[in-house]
C-alpha cells in the first residue's frame, strides 16, 4: 500500500503529494450540487400543464388571434416567474448555510509543518491533530497523548471516545465508534489531547464518503399530489382534445363555418383544461413555504410540505435532535448521599458535594473542548464561585493521561501558599477505585451506585484526590515534575465521590412528541447510543415502545421481508449503524407509512433522502444532511416540526376545498361552451371570458382558500389515509353537483333572455354575471369542511373581502365601460337585466346553502 511509503519524520514531498492528488482527486465529500439558474428554469417550464397552456397560446398566434394569445401567454410567464423566484430564493438560502471555505489541515510536507486546505490532503500524508481540530481524512494514529474524539457525526454517540495506539500498525482502517482504537475519521472533532496520524483514505473512500455513496444511490420520489396532478393532466388533456375535435366538427357540419368551428374547439379545450391546478399547487406550497420560513424553517423541496400532513411515522435521531448534544451534570455522589440536579440551580449545591466538584474541576482542563469537562467547568462556575473551592491561581505541574491499562487521568497542581502538591484524578469508577485501593465492601457499594446511575443512561466518572510532599518546596516558581512519581498508583488517593453526566433533552421536545402522538403520528427514536441511554432519554421525552427496544445486532438477524412486520410496534432503536437507519426507513415505507426523518449528522443523510420528508438541523447539521433533506430547521427547534405538520394538514384540507370549488366552477364553463353549440344557440363564452374566469378570478379565489385557517380538529385526528387524494370521489362529486346547479342557473338565465327577445350581447352579459356572482358564492360555501354555513361566513380571512371586491369591480367595469364591454361582446346590458342575473345567482346559492346545511355534500373523513 503506497500510504506506508511516507517518511514519518519528513512526510510526503510536494511532488509526491501533487501526483497523488491528481490520481485520487480532491479530498471532498459527496455533495449535492446546487441547482443553477437553467436547471431551475427547466424544472419550472417542464410542468405538463404549463406546457399545454404555452401550446394553446401558440395555436392562437398561428390562427392570428394575437390579442388573446398575448394575454394568455403573458399570464403563463407570470406564473413561471413566480415559481422561478421561489425556487431560486430557496437555493440561495441553502447556499448561505454552506461553509464558505474548505477546513484547513496541518500536514508534514518536505520535512516541515504546512497548513494546507483540507481538500488537498492525500493518502500517505502525515497530519498533526490537536484539540479543536476537525479531522480532514481517515487516518491511523502514529502517536497520541490523552486524545479523545467526538465521532457523533458518524456514530450518533454523544460521548467522545478515547483513542489509543495499536501494538502493531494496522493494515487498514477499522469502523467508527468504540473505545481505545487507533483510528480517526474524517469529519470527527478532536476534543482533547494531540497526536500524529497517517492518512489512509480521502474523499469518497472515507467513512463519510461511503455514506455519501449510499446517499446518491437513493432516488427521490414525487409526492402523491404531484403524481395525482400528472394523472389528472394526462386524462384531461386527452379528453379535452377528443371533445374539442368532436365539437369543432359538429360546429362545422351544422353551421358550415369550419374556421369558427376550429376556434370553438380550441375555446372548449381551454375551458376543459383546469390550468388552475398548477397555479393552485404552486401558490399553496410556495406560500406555505413562506409561512414556515417565518418560523425559521427553510423548505428545501416545496412539494414536501403537502406530504407533512400525511405523516404517519416521525423518525428522530437522539443526539442533537431530541437532545442538545452537550453534557450536563445530572447527579453527584459523596459519602453515601446523592444530589440529583433535575433542573435545580447548582448555586444551591449542598456543602458535602463541594469537594467532589472541586476536584473534578482540578482534574479537567481549564479551557476544555471535551463536553464532559465543559459541563464540569460550567457547574463549578455556577455553584462554587463564592467559595474557596476554585483555584484559578494554582499552577499545573504535570498530568498523567489515560492509558489502556488505567482509564483514569490525574493532574498535579502547586499552590502559592502550600509546600505540598495537590493531585486530582477522574476516570472510570473502577479505575478510580483501583487507584484508591478500596476494600471489597466499599468497592461493592460504589459499584452498586455506579450501576444505578448507569441504568438511568448517565455517564459516570469517579473523582479522587491525593497530596504529595516533594523533596523541594512546591511553589509555582520552583515546581518540578521530576519530583513526582512515574505512575499514578504511587499516590495515596482518597475517593471523593462520583459525577454523573447526561446529554439533556431539548426544551419543548416532550410537548412536541405528545402533540404528535395526539395527532396519530408514531414517533420512532433511532440512535447509535447504548440501550440504557436510549431508554432513559425516551422516558424523559414521554416516548413509549410497546414492542420493546431493538439494537442494531437485532436488526441484522431479521430479513428485509420480515422487518416491516417486526418493527410495527417498536419505537426505540439503539446501537444502529448508518446503513441500518436507511434500512429502517425503507421498511417503514414498505409497510405503507409516510415517513418523516429528522437528523443532523452525516450518518443521517441517506435516511433523510430516502424518507418522504427529510428534516435536517440547520445550525448543528452537516452540509450533506442539509442538502439531502426536504426541510431545514434553521433554529434547530424540534417543536417547529409540529408546526410544519399542522401546516401540512391545513394545506391538504384547503387543497380539497379548492378542488371542490374548481370542479364546481369548471362544470358551468364547460357546459356553457358545449350546450349552446349543441342547441344551435349563439356562442356564450368567448376566449376572453374563459381567460378572465380561469386566469384571474379562479387563481385569486385560490389565494382565499390558501389563507383559510386550519380546521379545529386538525391536530386531534389521525393522519389522512395513505391512499387519500385531493381528487377523492366525494370531493369531485360535491363539486360536480354544485357546478351542475350553477350551470342550470346560467343556462336558464341565458335561455330565458333569448326567449324574451334579448339580443345576443346582453344575454351573454346576463349569463356571465350569473357565473361571476356564482363563483363568489361557491367560495363562501366551500370555505369550511363543516356543514355550519354561519361558521363558513364568520371565519376571519381578509383576503376574502379583497377577492370579492376585485371580482365585483372587474364585473362592473366589464359591464359599464364601453371599450371593455365591447372586448367582452356584451353590447350594453340594462340594469334590469343585470338585476335578473343577480337574482338568479342568489337563488342558486340559496339552494346550495340549504343542501350544505343538511350535510348533503359532506366529504368522508380522510
Amino acid at each position: 500500500m503506497d500510504t506506508t511509503e511516507s517518511n514519518l519524520s519528513e512526510g510526503l514531498s510536494t511532488q509526491t503529494a501533487a501526483q497523488r492528488l491528481q490520481r485520487d482527486g480532491y479530498n471532498e465529500l459527496p455533495s449535492a450540487r446546487p441547482q443553477n439558474i437553467w436547471m431551475i428554469v427547466w424544472k419550472v417550464i417542464s410542468e405538463p400543464m404549463l406546457l399545454l397552456l404555452i401550446a394553446c397560446g401558440g395555436i392562437y398566434l398561428l390562427l392570428g388571434d394575437t390579442r388573446e394569445a398575448l394575454v394568455l401567454l403573458g399570464f403563463v410567464f407570470v406564473i413561471i416567474g413566480i415559481t422561478f423566484f421561489q425556487e431560486h430564493k430557496t437555493e440561495r438560502a441553502l447556499e448561505a448555510l454552506r461553509d464558505l471555505s474548505s477546513p484547513r489541515a496541518l500536514a508534514l510536507r518536505d520535512g516541515a509543518q504546512r497548513r494546507i486546505a483540507g481538500r488537498e490532503v492525500v493518502r500517505g500524508d502525515i497530519i498533526l491533530l490537536a484539540e479543536g481540530d476537525r479531522v480532514p481524512a481517515d487516518a491511523i494514529l502514529l502517536s497520541c497523548l490523552n486524545m479523545t474524539v467526538d465521532e457523533s457525526l458518524l456514530t450518533g454517540e454523544s460521548v467522545p471516545v478515547t483513542k489509543m495506539l495499536a501494538e502493531s500498525m494496522p493494515a487498514e482502517m477499522g469502523q467508527p465508534g468504540g473505545e481505545h482504537l487507533p483510528f480517526v475519521f474524517s469529519g470527527s472533532l478532536i476534543v482533547q489531547g494531540k497526536g500524529l496520524a497517517l492518512v489512509m483514505a480521502t474523499g469518497v473512500h472515507t467513512a463519510i464518503g461511503q455514506i455519501g455513496k449510499a446517499l446518491f444511490a437513493v432516488k427521490e420520489e414525487p409526492t402523491r399530489v404531484q403524481r395525482e396532478m400528472h394523472r389528472v393532466v394526462k386524462f384531461v388533456a386527452v379528453a379535452a382534445i377528443a371533445l374539442a375535435v368532436f365539437l369543432a366538427i359538429w360546429f362545422g357540419i351544422t353551421r358550415q363555418d369550419w374556421l369558427s368551428g376550429a376556434l370553438v374547439g380550441i375555446t372548449f379545450a381551454m375551458a376543459v383544461i383546469p390550468e388552475e391546478l398548477p397555479v393552485v399547487l404552486m401558490l399553496f406550497l410556495g406560500i406555505g413555504a413562506w409561512r414556515i420560513a417565518q418560523k425559521q424553517v427553510l423548505t428545501r423541496r416545496v412539494p414536501a410540505i403537502e406530504m407533512l400532513g400525511a405523516t404517519t411515522v416521525l423518525c428522530v435521531d437522539k443526539t442533537g435532535t431530541l437532545t442538545q448534544n452537550r453534557m450536563e451534570i445530572a447527579q453527584l455522589y459523596a459519602d453515601g448521599a446523592v444530589f440529583v440536579c433535575d433542573g435545580k440551580p447548582l448555586n444551591a449545591l449542598p456543602e458535602e458535594f463541594h469537594e467532589v466538584l472541586e476536584y473534578a474541576i482540578l482534574s479537567s482542563h481549564r479551557d476544555p473542548f471535551d463536553p464532559m469537562e465543559v459541563a464540569i467547568q460550567d457547574a463549578g462556575k455556577s455553584s462554587l464561585h463564592h467559595t474557596e473551592h476554585l483555584h484559578d491561581s494554582w499552577g499545573l505541574v504535570n498530568e498523567y493521561p489515560l492509558s489502556r491499562e488505567l482509564l483514569a487521568m490525574s493532574r498535579v497542581w502547586a499552590s502559592a501558599d502550600r509546600s505540598n502538591y495537590v493531585i486530582a484524578a477522574k476516570g472510570a469508577p473502577e479505575a478510580i477505585a483501583d487507584l484508591c485501593h478500596l476494600p471489597a465492601e466499599r468497592i461493592a457499594a460504589l459499584t452498586a451506585q455506579v450501576d444505578q446511575m448507569a441504568s438511568q443512561g448517565l455517564r459516570v466518572l469517579g473523582v479522587a484526590k491525593a497530596v504529595f510532599s516533594p523533596r523541594h518546596a512546591a511553589t509555582p516558581a520552583t515546581a518540578n515534575a521530576q519530583d513526582l512519581p512515574e505512575i499514578q498508583h504511587d499516590f495515596d488517593f482518597e475517593l471523593l465521590g462520583l459525577v454523573a453526566l447526561a446529554d439533556p433533552v431539548r426544551p419543548g421536545v416532550p410537548a412536541a412528541i405528545s402533540e404528535c402522538q395526539s395527532a396519530g403520528i408514531r414517533v420512532v427514536m433511532i440512535t447509535g447510543d447504548y440501550p440504557a441511554t436510549a431508554s432513559q432519554i425516551a422516558g424523559q421525552c414521554g416516548l413509549s415502545s410497546p414492542g420493546g427496544m431493538m439494537t442494531g445486532a437485532d436488526l441484522d438477524q431479521i430479513s428485509d421481508a420480515a422487518l416491516p412486520a417486526r418493527i410495527s410496534d417498536v419505537s426505540i432503536f439503539c446501537r444502529v449503524r448508518p446503513e441500518q437507519k436507511l434500512r429502517l426507513v425503507n421498511a417503514l415505507k414498505q409497510a405503507g407509512d409516510i415517513v418523516a426523518m429528522t437528523g443532523d449528522g452525516v450518518n443521517d443523510a441517506p435516511a433523510l433522502k430516502a424518507a418522504h420528508i427529510g428534516i435536517a438541523m440547520g445550525q448543528r447539521g452537516t452540509d450533506v444532511a442539509r442538502e439531502s433533506a426536504s426541510m431545514v430547521l434553521l433554529n434547530d427547534d424540534f417543536f417547529s416540526i409540529v408546526a410544519a405538520i399542522r401546516l401540512g394538514r391545513r394545506i391538504f384540507d384547503n387543497l380539497r376545498k379548492t378542488v371542490a370549488y374548481i370542479v364546481a366552477v369548471h362544470v358551468p364553463v364547460v357546459g356553457l361552451s358545449v350546450v349552446p353549440v349543441m342547441m344551435g344557440w349563439p356562442v356564450v363564452l368567448m376566449p376572453v371570458h374563459i381567460l378572465v374566469l380561469q386566469l384571474i378570478i379562479d387563481p385569486t379565489c385560490s389565494l382565499v382558500f390558501e389563507a383559510e385557517s386550519e380546521e379545529g380538529d386538525v391536530m386531534q385526528r389521525p393522519p389522512r389515509r395513505t391512499d387519500a387524494t385531493i381528487f377523492e370521489r366525494n370531493i369531485v362529486w360535491k363539486g360536480c353537483l354544485q357546478g351542475c346547479v350553477l350551470l342550470a342557473t346560467a343556462l336558464a338565465t341565458f335561455g330565458i333572455a333569448l326567449h324574451q327577445g334579448v339580443a345576443d350581447g346582453p344575454a351573454r352579459a346576463m349569463a356571465f354575471t350569473c357565473m361571476v356572482l356564482g363563483n363568489v358564492g361557491l367560495i363562501l360555501l366551500n370555505r369550511s369542511l363543516s356543514p355550519d354555513l354561519l361558521l363558513s361566513i364568520r371565519l376571519p380571512n381578509p383576503m376574502l373581502w379583497w377577492m370579492v371586491a376585485g371580482a365585483l369591480t372587474m364585473l362592473a367595469v366589464s359591464l359599464s365601460v364601453p371599450a371593455i364591454s365591447a372586448l367582452f361582446y356584451f353590447d350594453h346590458p340594462t340594469l334590469t337585466q343585470i338585476g335578473i342575473s343577480a337574482s338568479m345567482a342568489l337563488l342558486c346559492l340559496c339552494v346550495l346553502a340549504a343542501a350544505k346545511t343538511r350535510a348533503f355534500f359532506q366529504p368522508d373523513a380522510a
